[in-house]
């Protein structure tokens, strides 16, 4: 990473996981120096003790000479905080916001027109190491500055960058509501076995490995997830059965509506933000 000093505005849940994955994964002496802006006194012990780093309740002082401002407050809260950091900016200094549904044009605007943001669209996972974000950068951002948003992103997992902000939406559909998917898909699968008679703890535990090992499987596969279906669908057999009920039941097609659906939300936030709407 090129950058060598970086100021989040924001510790919470996401922001501990990034700089745990930077310290985790760095090198000793090539880390680059951490600050952390939270106005809660106990968050700010907390981070200072089990990360090491650097904490302030002041977000002026924490982005003075940083490289990367990494803006990690809640979205409500965001125009407030960039509005208030707006004129501690320097020229070119990267912004990097992990917030989600806010546009770029949007931070710019209350930023006074600061022009080098990154806007990323990580997910939930990312807090446990196993993210997936979508990573948009407008024109002012430089190469330089694009690799070490990407290497901040991937302390936590797996980075794409996107051609255009609009697919942040997408992203947004997908990986960014696809763990609360993943989860319903987990708790209906519980459910139905203690339907049948199994105890909660055997369901859950059952349940909770059983969809871990098919995406470990998945992962370590070179064929499609389709492929490897197909291979556990012996002909007769249960899993045939089972998949023949799933089809019937429409359950692709209430997947395809939901992603879409998710899609269309996030447009229609952004968009509301964008216009000054939501503001």
């Amino acid at each position: 990473m090129n950058a060598s000093r970086i100021a989040f505005i924001g510790g919470g849940n996401m922001a501990a996981a990034l700089i745990g994955g930077m310290v985790k994964d760095a090198p000793e002496g090539a880390r680059p120096s951490i600050v952390v802006a939270d106005p809660d006194d106990e968050r700010r012990r907390s981070l200072a003790d089990q990360l090491g780093v650097e904490v302030t309740a002041d977000n002026h002082a924490a982005v003075d000479g940083a490289q990367m401002v990494v803006l990690a407050v809640k979205p409500q809260v965001m125009r407030s905080v960039a509005e208030d950091l707006a004129p501690d900016l320097a020229p070119g200094q990267l912004v990097v916001s992990i917030a989600a549904g806010i546009p770029v044009a949007a931070l710019q605007r209350w930023l006074d027109g600061h022009a080098a943001v990154v806007r990323a669209m990580p997910n939930t996972p990312s807090m446990v190491g196993c993210g997936a974000t979508g990573l948009f950068a407008a024109e002012a951002v430089s190469r330089e500055q694009q690799s070490d948003a990407e290497s901040l992103m991937r302390a936590v997992g797996v980075v794409q960058w996107l051609d255009e902000e609009s697919q942040i939406d997408e992203v947004t559909a997908l990986s960014g509501s696809g763990p609360a998917y993943a989860f319903y898909l987990m708790e209906s699968m519980q459910a139905a076995a203690e339907e049948l008679g199994m105890s909660p703890d055997v369901a859950r535990l059952l349940t909770l490995e059983t969809v871990y090992g098919a995406a470990k499987l998945a992962l370590a596969a070179d064929e499609p997830p389709a492929e490897l279906r197909r291979r556990v669908s012996s002909p007769g057999g249960t899993t045939e059965r089972a998949i023949a009920q799933l089809e019937e039941s429409g359950v692709r097609e209430a997947f395809a509506r939901a992603v879409r659906a998710s899609r269309d939300r996030s447009r229609e936030l952004a968009a509301a933000i964008d216009d000054g709407s939501a503001e």
